[in-house]
């Protein structure tokens, strides 16, 4: 394994918002490397310049690194100026993915399916956005995700508000249209894409307390949907992947209505790891241990 592999970074830690997250990430990552007999070594961005990947010797990089500064195409730059084989989706999909504004753009360019949104500023009419949208509004900084500064606006009252709390974390922030049903995660591995999860959160609350560190949010996968209902959204997440340029991995995000309409909220290139993490659960019920997995994502390193 170690021949075949070579000398392995896993990157996690980092210094964005989810860096709690990305450490718990990696740790996973890199123990069941190593246990696989891997050469994978720890390396954390905001502790060591990343050109120590080239003087050491790195032959391919493991990226658990979460939000700006690992998922956004940034690390994904500079691993391809080192010309080191990186895991995920490269640099247009990643800066691309990770701003919710642009993927929706790209997404209805193409004709797929995502909630109506507004983008806020310290200038916007928030009488007409709370007219426009409804309540309640879902408000977000565009490049974040574990839902940092997100806020769920129930009252029009509270709309600017959340817009303060989300622009502490980003300068372009987004408010999106409530849409009611079930939500769900699809996560993708190459050109497959895994079995569904349906998310449970207490009072529909799936926060980054509920989504990291209780264990009161229930998980289903299966998902119990219908099989040709569930191979109708996986064939859709796979075009919503591919329309942004994804590859390797990755898990779209997204809610069913009753009436059967999917909507596609986000994309994720670098998905949580963790104890509580979709991708694994899912790549579980596929007959994929976590082991396992990881082994096949490192495989699908690469360049360009």
């Amino acid at each position: 394994m170690k021949a075949r592999f070579g000398k392995v970074a896993v990157l996690f830690g980092g210094s964005s918002a989810e860096r709690e997250v990305s450490l718990m990430s990696g740790a996973a990552v890199l123990a069941a490397l190593q246990h696989a007999g891997v050469d994978a070594h720890a390396f954390d961005p905001a502790e060591r310049d990343l050109h120590i990947l080239k003087e050491e010797g790195f032959d391919r990089v493991f990226i658990a690194l979460h939000g700006r500064g690992g998922e956004d195409g940034t690390v994904q730059g500079a691993l391809e100026l080192m010309g080191i084989p990186y895991t995920g989706s490269g640099v247009m999909a990643s800066a691309i993915s990770m701003d919710k504004w642009r993927t929706k753009m790209v997404w209805l360019a193409a004709g797929l399916p995502t909630p109506r949104y507004a983008i806020l500023d310290a200038d916007t009419d928030w009488a007409a956005v709370v007219a426009d949208l409804g309540l309640p509004i879902f408000v977000k900084p565009a490049h974040e995700g574990s839902s940092m500064g997100a806020t769920k606006v129930v009252e029009a009252a509270q709309l600017r508000a959340a817009w303060e709390l989300a622009a502490r974390y980003d300068s372009l922030v987004i408010a999106e249209e409530f849409v009611s049903g079930q939500e769900l995660t699809a996560p993708f591995l190459e050109d497959r894409v895994l079995p569904l999860v349906r998310i449970v959160a207490p009072d529909g609350n799936y926060d980054y307390q509920n989504k990291y560190f209780t264990d009161v949010t229930r998980y289903d996968c299966p998902c119990g949907l219908p099989e040709a209902e569930e191979q109708a959204l996986q064939a859709l997440v796979m075009k919503s992947a591919r329309v942004l340029g994804c590859r390797g991995w990755g898990r779209a995000d997204l809610i069913l209505t009753e009436d059967g309409k999917p909507y596609l909220l986000e994309m994720n290139t670098s998905p949580g790891m963790t104890g509580h993490s979709l991708v694994p659960m899912s790549a579980s019920v596929a007959g994929l241990s976590f082991e396992a997995l990881c082994l096949e994502l490192l495989k699908g390193a690469r360049l360009g």
